[in-house]
């Protein structure tokens, strides 16, 4: 079937049910590509009509099929939103506990969050009180009982991107972050998961709050550092300095198994290391005792350089007086532009190393 204005036709609300169905897996099967989602943003009025099949039992899958896929595209982001309702109505889908396709709806609102457009667009329409009801779902999975709700965590990286996503789990008059400190090594999905510590990733690149992450009212780095931690061996010395979560491990300890958390985590290692304060407290507590332990373990080209990273800071000398928090320093576009080559190449380099 060509594509054109005919075809809408075809997906209205009384066609007949075998055209209807046929016709909805023709814009399924042409959605997955980008040539595809472009020709179906160019006809006028088809995305809306996809978006009203979800309302339709007998199409109904496909239908949402159809959106995760266009929400895939940041080119058809503006075709999505400019439908009537749309981010309202698939957000009050999601936050109804008995919706049999609240997991399709969540993994259309995570990939509409990932360019920073759509992702504020998001966010407004989630208002605080929605941003709440996130944590809620992630931290009471018996919210939808008959649904994973997997990208939950990824969604609410997204969200914390921007500033305004942030703040509100930084709030210090809230206890939210700290509800999702357990989740960093608990055992479950790993896409939400790594969400989480995504989550947790943005989180620290505010400097300003460093020294409430570290302290007692957060007490951030045991939570980043026992996914890490295996069950080696320390001296009576380096285990007391080690937080009480982290010692005397048994010996069957198993570290975070995805290397993509790993990285993340040691990524969070790295930005609490941009402040005088942060350097002082990960190396009073033992923190390079266990990155040096997971470098000799790790077997992953790319995080076991991020590690690298972490440790050289740790063990290497303070910045000079007026360089001390090192997300204020001012690089020079120069330097900025060789740091970026030289990344560049190193990538390269570890897609070389990696095996395939």
């Amino acid at each position: 079937m060509d594509l054109s204005s005919e075809l809408l036709e075809f997906l209205g609300p009384n066609t007949r049910a075998d055209v209807k169905i046929r016709a909805v897996e023709c814009v399924l099967s042409v959605s997955g590509t980008p040539q595809g989602r472009r020709s179906l943003c160019d006809l006028p009025g088809l995305v809306e009509a996809i978006f009203r099949l979800t309302s339709d039992s007998l199409v109904i899958r496909d239908s949402y099929h159809i959106l995760v896929n266009l929400a895939s595209d940041p080119d058809a982001h503006r075709s999505l939103l400019d439908v009537p309702d749309f981010l309202s109505s698939l957000i009050g889908r999601l936050f109804d506990c008995r919706y049999e396709y609240a997991d399709s709806v969540c993994s259309a609102l995570c990939n509409l969050s990932r360019e920073e457009e759509t992702c504020r667009a998001v966010l407004a329409a989630l208002s605080t009180s929605g941003l709440g009801q996130i944590v809620d779902m992630i931290c009471g999975p018996q919210h939808n009982p008959t649904h994973t709700l997997d990208y939950l965590g990824p969604l609410l990286c997204n969200l914390t991107q921007l500033a305004e996503g942030r703040s509100f789990l930084l709030d210090r008059s809230r206890c939210v972050l700290q509800r999702l400190l357990p989740y960093t090594h608990t055992p479950g999905s790993v896409i939400c998961r790594g969400g989480i510590v995504g989550t947790l990733r943005n989180c620290c690149f505010n400097h300003r709050d460093h020294s409430w992450l570290l302290g007692e009212d957060v007490d951030l780095l045991p939570f980043l550092l026992l996914p890490l931690a295996g069950g080696e061996e320390y001296t009576d010395e380096e285990m007391e300095r080690l937080p009480l979560d982290l010692q005397y491990l048994p010996e069957d300890k198993q570290r975070e198994p995805d290397p993509d958390i790993r990285r993340m985590l040691i990524e969070c290692l790295q930005l609490l290391c941009a402040t005088q304060e942060g350097r002082a407290i990960l190396k009073q507590s033992g923190a390079y005792l266990i990155l040096r332990s997971l470098h000799s373990w790790e077997m992953e080209p790319a995080v076991k350089r991020t590690c690298e990273k972490v440790i050289q800071i740790l063990i290497g000398d303070e910045p000079e007086p007026g360089l001390e928090n090192l997300l204020e320093v001012k690089v020079p576009p120069e330097v900025e532009e060789k740091l970026k080559r030289l990344d560049e190449e190193e990538e390269k380099e570890l897609e070389e190393e990696t095996p395939k």
